[in-house]
């Protein structure tokens, strides 16, 4: 897919990529150091710190290094996705296979595909036909999906159930394609899980379910509301002037109208290149802006943003 980006613009990008603060994207690879150090120094620090702030501090780096994961597939910090893969490769964040998160995210980059059930691998919406054969506990639970807290509450187990039952039934018809991503996925967890258990005395569930599955929460925030259905397919792309915490946390993918349109684009480019052209791309957001993860919080915290139907989806 061809990016949103005039000749003008391409030689702003292509000087800022040279310029040698930046040649060799040194701001990736710190960030590689960082969140894998920090989060080998949590644990071997677990006693010292306490629980408490030693599991906060394990959230926020698996929570990063989602976000760093979302980086490496884009082609970052080097040319040979390879190469990339070997820094994203381990379960931290316990969940998903890094391969089929990937696969499924370079698909969501089908811009004319966003939001549509079954078409976008990350869509939260759901088609009418799904809708009309789904159980009321289930609809109750989309609904709730659709609300801030609810969507940190429920949102990674339906992100993990999908996932999951898709794999399970492509196994059961004898689609073995991803049966070996599965095991060598599964296996590293396996093993991971059982080094932190005996070597830092931090219990494998405790892991699994106040580590990994409060840091999906807070990935989640980014994603909350960072689609919406829409007739202009870039008008489904959101443009959240978050605040420096956000900012840093997702990589200022924050910026997701910037990173759609210019996906090689490293990750702190993007608020330059969003300086540049802001009212360009305000205009052509169709005013799909948000004044930070904040407002939606407030405004949305207990009531639905939006229906869990996708609405221009036929019966």
């Amino acid at each position: 897919m061809q990016a949103w980006i005039d000749a003008a613009q391409q030689a702003e990008v292509t000087a800022e990529r040279q310029r040698p603060a930046w040649r060799g994207e040194w701001p990736t690879w710190l960030l590689i150091v960082v969140i894998h150090g920090g989060w080998l120094a949590t644990l071997a620090g677990w006693r010292l710190l306490g629980s408490g702030i030693a599991t906060l501090l394990m959230i926020w780096w698996c929570a990063w290094y989602m976000s760093l994961q979302h980086e490496l597939i884009h082609g970052h910090p080097t040319r040979w996705p390879w190469f990339n893969r070997l820094f994203g490769y381990l379960p931290l964040a316990v969940w998903y296979p890094y391969e089929i998160y990937r696969e499924s995210h370079l698909r969501h980059h089908n811009d004319f595909d966003l939001t549509m059930p079954a078409l976008d691998a990350e869509s939260t919406y759901v088609s009418p036909a799904e809708w009309a054969a789904m159980k009321a506990p289930l609809r109750a639970l989309h609904w709730l999906n659709k609300t801030f807290w609810g969507r940190m509450l429920v949102g990674p187990a339906l992100a993990i159930a999908v996932t999951w039952s898709g794999a399970a039934r492509r196994l059961a018809r004898g689609d073995l394609c991803d049966a070996g991503v599965w095991l060598r996925h599964l296996a590293l967890l396996a093993g991971l899980l059982w080094w932190v258990q005996a070597e830092f005395g931090v219990a494998a569930w405790w892991y699994v379910l106040a580590i990994s599955y409060p840091a999906q929460s807070l990935a989640m925030v980014r994603s909350y509301y960072e689609h919406r259905p829409a007739e202009d397919h870039k008008q489904r792309i959101v443009l959240n002037d978050a605040g420096l915490l956000f900012r840093v946390l997702f990589l200022n993918n924050n910026l997701h109208l910037v990173h759609h349109d210019l996906p090689s684009l490293p990750w702190y480019l993007l608020p330059r290149v969003y300086a540049a052209r802001r009212e360009a791309y305000n205009a052509r957001s169709g005013g799909f802006q948000i004044d930070g993860y904040g407002e939606l919080a407030r405004r949305y915290g207990f009531r639905p943003i939006d229906a869990p139907v996708h609405p221009h989806m036929p019966e």
